[in-house]
């Protein structure tokens, strides 16, 4: 009789339909609220998708999960709430909760100390602290939305129960040693991420939307050219890559679609039609990625009056000479087609900061321009070490890319394309500290929205004490003052925009909430405290800000 392995995972909701994801140990149909579907298998592992319909908006709908017509989520012994989908059109606000960066580790010491503890030390993790609070709160009051801004998996810092099994099943030896190598690896990762079972209860109930970054596939990845040419040039560089952006579009992209893209989904479609669809797959990811196309990722959804756009800007980047760009044409049309419309709110989400702390933004607008030759061939090599050590690989990175999206947010914001929103909200992870950053324009602009940068990050990876200190370092009037001068000497071009950093930066493990209602939308930012050696932590509030 068929099993649930993973899941289940509730992902695209809207008005009166939802999608629901599940990976399972044979091939079976798949049942959910009288809706069903076929699993469809890659490499010998075995998925299903369902479509739901029929909802009605604004409604609660408590589900469960059947394999060939057998009950078997949730199990007689559960002691968690049935899964339920809520769909959107109701009364109240909308609330987003998005973050990234979680590394997926026991909930016990030595891995609930800091890491200036003990090495392996990654505090607590905020999703599993959310999903004990949700329990204590009200369900009107849990979030419409989960946003995970990518790294939802590790390649080089997985948990020690992976890093063992890869160890038994291999040799280490070599590159890439007890760091993921393959497709079937990275199913390990996922499932160790998404197996906990507080975990698996969030995701069962609380809508996801995700995007990749760096650490879902490598550090640094698609810093540079130099970079990719570099691991083109290595031997087992291109089994991950394949691995990694197949199990992404299982694991995650595929989630995010609504039942009518995925309907349209050519390549959804030839998998699924597959006895197994893994080398259909593996010729469509090895297709987008030789060819940079960074629009196959983003998505958008609509949130009520709020808009999302979720740009990937970590595939799609192109190095061709003297085109340096965070996206290619595709994706830029794509990006400002997302953004076309009337609505209230516009959360646009970036893994990668669009507005680093001016200190950071003007460090590396320097190193790009050095990189590219500002000081003369003798920097180049050093640069790019240096932008490599650094991690110098955000939109203040990109000139081209940064300028073409500061000049949307102003059209937008004047409203050029349509009323202007109350607020624009770029929304962004991966720097392992939050912060909320306000954005101020020329007069003459006559920008009406209220724009802001949301940043968090980590759900659970926090900085120790000296990589804290060096970031504060980077906050200081003198090191803005000493990296704006760098960047002028190089020749680096001054953004047309100023912002400035109203909270943080704070350094823990934590989550972010934006709700909207009407005009009016906030930010929260919650913390995880507790004591590391017991079972109690909870989410303290950090701050809470009106921004429209």
């Amino acid at each position: 009789m068929p099993a649930l392995v993973l899941g289940p995972i509730l992902r695209f909701v809207g008005k009166d339909e939802a999608t629901v994801w599940v990976e399972t140990d044979a091939p079976c149909v798949v049942e959910v609220l009288g809706h069903a579907d076929r699993t469809f298998t890659v490499a010998g592992h075995h998925y299903g998708l369902v479509c739901v319909g029929g909802l009605g908006p604004g409604a609660l709908h408590p589900y469960d999960v059947r394999l060939d017509g057998r009950l078997v989520w949730p199990p007689p012994d559960y002691d968690l709430p049935p899964p339920a989908i809520r769909t959107l059109g109701g009364d109240g606000p909308v609330r987003v909760v998005f973050g990234s960066c979680r590394v997926a580790l026991p909930h016990r010491p030595p891995y609930t100390l800091s890491k200036d503890e003990h090495p392996e030390g990654r505090e607590f993790d905020a999703l599993f602290t959310l999903s004990r609070e949700l329990l204590r709160r009200p369900r009107g009051d849990w979030p419409d939305l989960l946003l995970m801004l990518g790294d939802q998996v590790y390649v080089d810092e997985g948990s020690p129960a992976v890093r063992e099994r890869i160890r038994n099943s291999r040799d280490v030896s070599s590159a890439p040693g007890r760091e993921v190598a393959n497709f079937e690896e990275y199913t390990w990762l996922y499932h160790e991420s998404w197996g906990d079972p507080m975990i698996r209860w969030l995701l069962s109930t609380i809508p996801t939307a995700m995007v990749l970054d760096d650490h879902d596939m490598a550090d640094d990845w698609n810093i540079s050219r130099s970079w990719q040419e570099e691991m083109r040039g290595t031997p087992w560089w291109l089994e991950r890559l394949t691995g990694g952006l197949m199990t992404y579009w299982i694991y995650q992209h595929i989630g995010n679609l609504s039942p009518a893209e995925l309907d349209r989904h050519a390549e959804y479609e030839a998998v699924r039609s597959a006895g197994d669809g893994a080398a259909k797959l593996r010729e469509f990811v090895e297709r987008v990625d030789s060819g940079g196309e960074g629009k196959i990722w983003s998505f958008k959804r609509d949130l009520g009056d709020t808009r999302l756009v979720v740009v990937d800007d970590r595939t799609g980047r192109s190095f061709k000479e003297g085109r340096r760009s965070i996206f290619d044409d595709h994706e830029w049309s794509w990006i400002v087609e997302a953004c076309r419309g009337e609505f209230d709110h516009l959360l646009l989400a970036t893994t990668d900061p669009v507005l680093l702390a001016p200190g950071l933004h003007y460090a590396e607008a320097w190193n790009e321009a050095v990189c590219d030759g500002a000081w003369g061939d003798w920097a180049v090599a050093p640069a790019e070490k240096l932008r490599r050590a650094l991690d110098f690989d955000h939109w203040a990175a990109f000139h081209v890319s940064f300028e073409k999206l500061e000049n949307l947010l102003r059209e937008i914001g004047r409203g050029e394309r349509a009323r202007p929103p109350a607020s624009i909200v770029l929304l962004s992870g991966d720097v392992h500290h939050a912060y909320l950053a306000e954005v101020a324009f020329r007069r003459d602009a006559k920008v009406r929205s209220a724009v802001y940068q949301a940043v968090c990050s980590p759900f659970r990876n926090a900085l120790d004490s000296h990589e804290r200190q060096m970031l504060r370092l980077a906050l200081t009037r003198p090191g803005t003052a000493i990296a704006r001068a760098l960047a002028r000497a190089a020749g680096a071009r001054d953004p047309a925009i100023r912002w400035r950093i109203t909270e943080g930066p704070f350094f823990d493990n934590q989550v972010a909430t934006i709700e909207t209602a009407g005009r009016n939308a906030s930010m929260k930012l919650e913390k995880t405290v507790g004591d590391p050696h017991t079972d109690r932590r909870t989410l303290e509030t950090v701050f809470e800000r009106r921004l429209a």
